[in-house]
């Protein structure tokens, strides 16, 4: 298939574009010619992430829980990527995180049907719960536990596939389902509980890396240039079934810990703790589809990738021990 070259700019909004992901892909349309709408709340994004954009005039951030009805006026396309996405986050959050897969979902598809606007839900390899296929095809199910703890975060995203497809069945909206696996780089939360974040924090600051379980479950990153460009692709494609954008390189959780040791240079020694209730024992995704479909693979290996990172949690962490001491903060580099 052919992907579509957009030949006039469009008025894009990005709900959770003060994210993590969020901010790079607002900057990626910026830098196409696009008119961004950056719509977030503020609960896990943050306005450092989006600072450097506010002086563009085709920028504009509102302020906005879209879990409450709202319009930002006629729009173009609409990639979707409100939600916490980390453990802690979506754990402290659970009711905000189950209510803006439903009614953030809603709120948006409603008016990417209003405005006959494309659609793209960012959604996540946690549909594929604790898998029993390896590695995870978009045809498998899953294997979801509907009432644990993870669920708020699972079951929020696969109702918003339901709710994307239903639109896309019975509205005739033009619709694209992302699933997301662990993604990393500059802009990711210092305190946000996944495995680079904290072993980044823990090596730069000469701390133990905690490792849950034995460290033998299995992780796959993908930097977060290599996952944009696959969100790019998917937005300038007809699929309307979910597609896996992630990084198939699988490590174990110790061979992560030890290759974050080695690219930082810490010393810091790796400690245990429990497993969390549900954890995925493996997360590998089969990117088959997004090469024969979108041409896309991504290019950066995780030593490289972590490299490529260091600069950005040695500042986020100069930044908190300046807030802690009260002293003045200069924007981290972005």
């Amino acid at each position: 298939m052919k992907l579509i070259h957009w030949k006039d700019t469009m008025r894009v909004l990005v709900p959770g574009g003060a994210g993590f992901i969020g901010s790079h892909l607002c900057e990626a349309l910026l830098g196409e010619g696009h008119h961004v709408v950056c719509v977030d709340n503020l609960i896990t994004g943050s306005l450092r992430n989006i600072e450097h954009l506010r002086s563009e005039s085709r920028f504009e951030f509102i302020q906005q829980d879209i879990n409450e009805p709202y319009d930002p006026g006629k729009v173009d396309f609409i990639y979707n990527l409100a939600s916490p996405a980390s453990p802690v986050d979506y754990m402290e959050h659970g009711i905000e995180t189950l209510k803006v897969g439903s009614l953030g979902s809603f709120h948006t598809l409603e008016l990417a049907r209003k405005y006959s606007a494309k659609y793209l839900l960012s959604s996540t390899s946690e549909c594929y719960g604790d898998p029993l296929e390896h590695p995870q095809k978009e045809t498998y199910w899953g294997h979801v536990n509907p009432i644990g703890p993870r669920s708020v975060y699972d079951e929020s995203k696969r109702f918003a596939e339901a709710a994307t497809m239903a639109y896309h069945r019975y509205h005739k909206v033009d619709t694209r389902i992302l699933r997301i696996f662990n993604t990393y780089g500059p802009r990711l939360q210092l305190n946000d509980g996944r495995v680079i974040s904290n072993f980044m924090k823990q090596a730069l600051r000469g701390e133990p890396l905690t490792v849950y379980g034995d460290g033998s479950q299995t992780r796959s990153f993908c930097y977060v240039s290599d996952e944009v460009d696959g969100i790019l692709r998917l937005g300038r494609s007809d699929i309307h079934e979910p597609v896996n954008i992630g990084n198939p390189g699988e490590f174990t959780i110790m061979e992560c810990a030890k290759l974050v040791l080695k690219v930082t240079g810490s010393k810091s020694e790796i400690t245990f703790q429990p497993l969390p209730q549900d954890d995925p024992k493996q997360r590998c995704p089969d990117i088959s589809k997004a090469r024969q479909m979108l041409g896309w693979e991504p290019k950066i290996d995780l030593q490289a990738g972590l490299k490529l990172s260091m600069e950005y949690f040695q500042q986020a962490i100069r930044m908190e021990d300046a807030e802690k001491s009260g002293k003045k903060v200069e924007q981290v580099a972005v």
